[in-house]
Parts: structure tokens; sequence; C-alpha cells
């Protein structure tokens, strides 16, 4: 069957956000695992046969996947122990440990967001992305003015700079880009969508239309094979 959620997740959610402690979570633990975890992973389970077709360097078993719901409290002034909602990304293959492009999901009590793309890069990530795009600003374009991609996503805003970073050209035409520190698109559906058996074909929908935008963010950062000795 497919996966989906029930009324009783974001039930559960909204009860969260009123009583975040470890008291409450504790005593309804097995509903987060029967009710959140287990048709998350479940989720994540069917996107991936999706992204066979036009993303397979990006599966992983559902569990690596799958965020957890526990907050790292360590630094934070904010104590409260947990997330109020389930999330994935989707890393590429060599950059799980780094801020690559990839896919995200997140499931709240009030929406479902679908994104992709490079966020909070790394210093060098930021650097050979943006070299990448002085030669390849046109593909960039090319790919977010799309139809198709227009419509099943909002305009990104990449918090940009103020100027042209040091060592780039202030007159380029790629330079809107360069003062990007983040190249990426979302979009919000109803959560009511999460109650039907065909919510992980519209997430892989909205994932299959960004997959040529997140594969050029990730070509700079991708390790280059070895070439043989022989």
């Amino acid at each position: 069957m497919p996966a989906h959620f029930t009324p009783e997740a974001f039930k559960f959610l909204r009860g969260l956000k009123r009583n975040n402690d470890r008291t409450w979570f504790n005593d309804r633990k097995h509903i987060y695992e029967t009710q959140l975890k287990a048709p998350m992973l479940a989720l994540i389970t069917e996107i991936n046969e999706h992204l066979l077709d036009f993303a397979p360097h990006h599966i992983r078993p559902a569990q690596k996947i799958m965020m957890r719901i526990y907050r790292d409290i360590r630094f934070s002034t904010d104590k409260r122990p947990y997330k109020l909602n389930v999330a994935a990304w989707w890393a590429r293959e060599g950059l799980e440990k780094t801020s690559g492009g990839g896919y995200y999901l997140d499931l709240n009590n009030e929406t479902i967001t679908i994104a992709a793309g490079v966020y909070m890069p790394e210093r060098d990530q930021l650097l050979a992305i943006r070299r990448h795009l002085l030669d390849h600003h046109e593909d960039f374009r090319r790919i977010v003015s799309n139809k198709k991609f227009k419509a099943a996503f909002n305009e990104f805003d990449g918090r940009k700079l103020t100027r042209a970073p040091k060592g780039f050209p202030t007159e380029h035409p790629a330079l809107d880009l360069i003062l990007h520190r983040q190249w990426g698109v979302s979009t919000h559906l109803p959560t009511g969508r999460a109650l039907l058996p065909t919510l992980a074909k519209d997430i892989a929908t909205h994932f299959r239309l960004a997959a040529p935008l997140v594969d050029l963010l990730n070509t700079p950062l991708t390790p280059k094979p070895r070439k043989p000795l022989f």
C-alpha cells in the first residue's frame, strides 16, 4: 500500500507543540513510532524507488535519510528537546557529511515543505559553485525558467550579498547568481496531501523537476573518478 500518514500523526504534532518536554513525549512515544516514524520511513523508501530514474546517487537506506526528531540543545539557549516536524534529506553520494546539493522533505502540523538545492554550503563549496556558475549561468537560468519548474516552485531567495565576493568580477552576466550564498527552491503543499496514497508520487514529481538544478550545483563538488593507471 502506498505510504501516507493519518490524522493521528497531526494530532501528535499539535500536542508536541503545546507540550515540548520529555515526559509528554515518552508517554506517547509509541504514537510517534507508529504514526510518524514508521510512515515516514515507508515514504522515503517509496520515494527512493522513484529516484532510481533520475537521482540514483541520492539513494540511501531510509534510516539514514530521515532526520532525527531530537534537537541538539548543547549550545542553544532554546532547551526544548524536540523538533516539531519529521524531515528527510537526500544527500548525494560522497557529500553526505557536507552541504552539497540534495532533496529535502519536511512535514509539520501546518504544511508539507518540498525543497531542493544547496543550503548553507561550506566555504570551499561556496567558492566552487560560484566559479562554476561563471561559466554555466546560462544553464542555471535555462533550468529555473522552465515553465513546469516555475509552476512547481517558489522563486528562490539566495541570501544575497550586497557586493561581489572577493576575487569575482563586479561586472559579469552571472553576477546576480554569484551574489547568492545558497541556491535552492521550495514549495509548500497542504497537510491534507499527506493523507493521500499519492503522497510519494507528488513529492517525487517535484524532485524530478529539480534534479537538473541539483545536478548542476553538485558538479563542482563531486569528487572526480580516478583515471586508471594503465
